[in-house]
């Protein structure tokens, strides 16, 4: 286990409720997974990062923060195991940065059709993308977006780092990834006023990316985040339930509460019979018409959460949209049947 200060540390306020971390892992000597959660509570049955051996992965998890200021990191695999963790913000109720505004993902960027850049992404190279006044995101008095950023085909091993127009690349890392595969990985950057984000390939080598908007941070958004105890929500496993491909799990979270407006999730595929990709949208029918049979199967939008190959347990957070009814489903947007598990850390409340 490994007890992370962050509340009062490098600039992180002493009354922060919860930090935006990217954890890595590299080199794991076992297969397992790594747990956060604040200190000083139960250790949760909830997962963050999932790993084989040898693999380096990393995913986003927001985290509530112990009354001590220090949040754990629990290895629960057989092996010894490297963790990198990255802070990307932090909520409070001092923090000035101004309420959520969530949205029906929507892609800005995919340099495999040459939307947003041309061609795959030149090895240490960067490029840049507008991102406020794009689609629903406001033109100005944006202060923060939440992307999802993935990586596919790339020709060698590396990383992708996502930060404001204006400076220089930080020294940590948004997604990590090996020659040929595909990975996914949230995001939280700030925007600065002339509404730009960069990303840098930190390869030696040309990969391509492909970018969707997930929501925004502004000082005109009425939704504070409300961390939670790490819950499971959903475990296909426990039923032998899995998602059929082309199918899609729906899930009622909200529909009692108009004013929660997104969950934060962790999800995860595992048992996966061939490859695809995960897309978590807000469903446009009640759960009442979804339990009565009257709701037609919705049409998924153009984005994607996470991506996998057969045999692969991939997680990836997700920053889900309730919509208008506050249900949201999980699409297997390959053509075999996955097993899905969804854990909750945390909602935006506009009340």
């Amino acid at each position: 286990m490994a007890r992370v200060k962050v509340g009062g540390n490098s600039g992180i306020p002493a009354d922060a409720t919860a930090v935006a971390l990217n954890v890595t892992v590299v080199s794991p000597r076992s297969g397992g997974h790594i747990t956060a959660y604040p200190s000083g509570t139960e250790q949760p049955t909830t997962s963050n990062v999932n790993f084989v051996a040898g693999q380096t992965v990393p995913n986003m998890t927001i985290v509530p923060v112990g009354a001590d200021g220090y949040v754990e990191l629990l290895n629960r695999s057989y092996g010894d195991v490297d963790l990198l963790a990255d802070v990307t913000g932090y909520f409070s109720p001092s923090a000035s940065a101004g309420g959520y505004t969530s949205l029906e993902p929507f892609r800005i960027a995919d340099s495999r059709t040459g939307q947003g850049t041309w061609g795959p992404v030149s090895g240490q190279s960067t490029f840049g993308l507008q991102v406020a006044g794009n689609g629903a995101v406001p033109a100005s008095g944006v202060t923060a977006v939440t992307l999802n950023v993935t990586v596919t085909a790339p020709r060698g091993a590396g990383h992708l780092t996502v930060f404001p127009t204006g400076q220089s690349a930080p020294d940590t890392s948004n997604v990590n990834f090996k020659a040929g595969q595909t990975i996914a990985n949230s995001v939280i950057v700030p925007v600065v006023p002339d509404g730009r984000i960069n990303i840098r390939n930190g390869a030696w080598d040309p990969a391509d990316v492909i970018v969707d908007v997930v929501g925004y941070y502004s000082p005109g958004s009425k939704a504070s985040y409300i961390p939670t105890t790490p819950t499971r929500l959903h475990d296909s496993r426990d039923w032998d339930f899995p998602v059929e491909g082309q199918d899609f799990r729906w899930l009622p979270l909200s529909d009692d509460d108009p004013a929660i407006t997104a969950f934060v999730l962790n999800t995860t595929v595992t048992d996966t019979q061939g490859s695809g990709h995960l897309t978590v949208a807000p469903d446009p029918y009640t759960s009442a018409q979804r339990y009565s049979g009257t709701a037609p199967k919705p049409t998924p939008p153009n984005s994607s959460n996470l991506n996998w190959t057969r045999g692969e347990t991939v997680p990836n957070l997700v920053q889900a949209s309730t919509g208008t009814t506050g249900v949201i489903d999980f699409w297997n947007r390959g053509w075999d049947r996955t097993h899905l598990v969804v854990d909750m850390f945390g909602f935006y409340d506009k009340s």
